[in-house]
């Protein structure tokens, strides 16, 4: 008996060749709607599917391949005699390859102006139900869904007339993810519709971006997915203009950097070093900007990332030339900025055309060992009006450094403070387990050009030592969440030696 192959693709690159050779090897094709028309146009012999279901597809091709003929050759096992001869009785005939990927459901949820009901539509049933059939039977039934893997099947079918075992639980390997994909994406679209933000259960859906050389160490292997739907302004959407691929800690010190700077609308340029600000500033132009995060620890920098959310042009490329700088990540290049940039071999370059847009739906993920912390991403600044808690008011000057100083502090890893002084960071103290440790390395950081400076802590002081050292280098201004038990003293001890302290009432722990 001639063996049988089912095509049924909605991506048609490649199957008419594939169909072709498939012939010449002898098998018989059998084939729905456009892949059947497809095939005919191009002189291919094909059966349509309904001469072997003996039945119309019906109800606008919604039901097509839902029929014994089709499952049951492709369920039956060849090494049970009770399934050949129950094929047999039934005049069922074998179905040894299955070619088919399914309507475009993802496409189709990116495209602007889509219908629910035009979604609704694009959600396959029987594609799914046919190659799942055929990968569960691997063992018997060989069934492809990715174009890749055509040339794999005809080097095996003209060396044997069949594929090795590994090589069809390879493919089946690839239809389960596939199917687990396509029905996670869809999942996903009635739990947006429907408002669900922690599902019952939670089942994610994202791309390979690239396979990476390693991950945080040369010891661990690790890739980078990007997820599905808006990608624009972040790390995933960038594009690379110069430079070897992205290691691991490049990307997320690279989205570390990103996301520090989309909290500043004015011209703003963050430099990153292991996923910490080592350096922000913000000024009247890019330039100043750079020199304030520059200024705030030139050494650090040394082999850091610089993340800017204006145009780079000559001035600062060639002030990020004089040093070694691993990333270079802003909106846009000047040429000449490019030509500059590109001297150096080793530095990567990346343009996020919409590095400040912060339109995003997903949620904030963390693996712990056995489990996964989903949380919403930390994207609001303030939530509530501001409280002077202490007797004197900040100054007009004191309070614009103070916004500043906030909003740089929500980047560093807790327990954190930020010092500033116009609009640019001069000393961080960042990840201790002791809030009066941040304050002291800040303090020390900061050095001599710390008079004048203002703070912000990501989290409430919850004893007044941290007060008195800040009083003692001669901060006056502070901003802090407030809320621990502690407040009064630490109120006291601010009013004692004239100092300003505000509270937010909104923390900003970055773990």
């Amino acid at each position: 008996m001639m063996k049988r192959a089912l095509i049924s693709v909605f991506h048609k690159e490649g199957i008419v060749e594939f169909a072709s050779q498939l012939r010449d090897l002898g098998w018989e094709i059998i084939s729905t709607g456009g892949t059947f028309k497809i095939l005919q146009e191009a002189g291919i012999e094909v059966i349509e599917v309904e001469d072997v279901t003996k039945f119309p597809e019906i109800l606008d091709g919604r039901v097509k391949t839902l029929n014994p003929y089709i499952h049951g050759g492709l369920l039956y096992r060849r090494d049970d005699e009770n399934h050949i001869k129950t094929i047999k009785d039934m005049e069922i005939n074998p179905i040894d390859i299955v070619v088919n990927n399914l309507y475009p459901f993802e496409e189709t949820i990116k495209r602007q102006g889509v219908t629910h009901e035009e979604i609704i539509e694009n959600i396959d049933i029987g594609g799914p139900s046919m190659i799942r059939a055929a990968a569960k039977n691997y063992n018997d039934v060989t069934v492809i869904v990715d174009p890749k893997d055509y040339d794999i099947v005809l080097k095996e079918l003209k060396e044997s007339n069949t594929t090795t075992i590994k090589t069809r639980q390879y493919l089946a390997r690839k239809v389960f993810n596939y199917t687990a994909y396509y029905d996670t994406l869809i999942s996903n679209y009635f739990n947006e519709i429907e408002e669900v933000k922690f599902p019952e259960k939670l089942t994610l859906a994202y791309k390979t971006k690239e396979e990476l050389r390693y991950g945080e160490n040369p010891h661990q292997g690790a890739a980078f997915y990007k997820e599905i739907g808006k990608t624009e302004g972040t790390i995933a959407g960038a594009v690379q203009i110069h430079g070897k691929e992205l290691s691991f800690n490049n990307i997320n010190d690279a989205n570390g950097a990103i996301d520090a700077l989309k909290v500043f609308n004015e011209p703003t340029v963050v430099a990153v070093k292991h996923a910490n600000p080592c350096g922000i500033g913000s000024g009247n132009d890019l330039s100043e900007a750079y020199e304030k995060a520059y200024e705030c620890d030139k050494e650090s920098i040394f082999g850091g990332i610089v993340a800017a959310n204006r145009e780079i042009d000559e001035e600062v490329a060639k002030r990020l030339n004089s040093i070694f700088i691993e990333i270079v990540i802003a909106p846009s290049f000047t040429e000449k900025a490019i030509e500059i940039l590109t001297e150096k071999k080793n530095i990567r370059i990346l343009e996020i055309k919409d590095i400040l847009d912060r339109k995003y739906k997903e949620l904030d993920m963390k693996k712990v060992i056995g489990g996964l912390l989903v949380q919403d991403r930390d994207t609001v600044l303030l939530k509530e009006e501001l409280q002077v808690a202490t007797k004197r008011n900040p100054t007009e000057g004191e309070m614009e450094d103070l916004l500043f100083a906030w909003k740089a502090a929500k980047a560093v890893k807790s327990n954190g403070v930020v010092i500033v002084k116009n609009k640019g960071t001069i000393g961080i103290g960042l990840g201790e387990v002791n809030r009066s440790w941040a304050v002291k390395n800040a303090i020390d950081r900061a050095g001599e050009n710390i008079q004048g400076g203002v703070l912000a802590s990501d989290g409430f002081f919850p004893f007044k030592d941290s007060i008195e050292l800040l009083n003692e280098a001669g901060i006056k201004a502070i901003i802090q969440p407030g809320g621990s038990i502690k407040d009064k003293e630490v109120i006291e001890e601010a009013d004692k030696n004239n100092m300003t302290m505000i509270f937010t009432g909104i923390r900003h722990f970055k773990h």
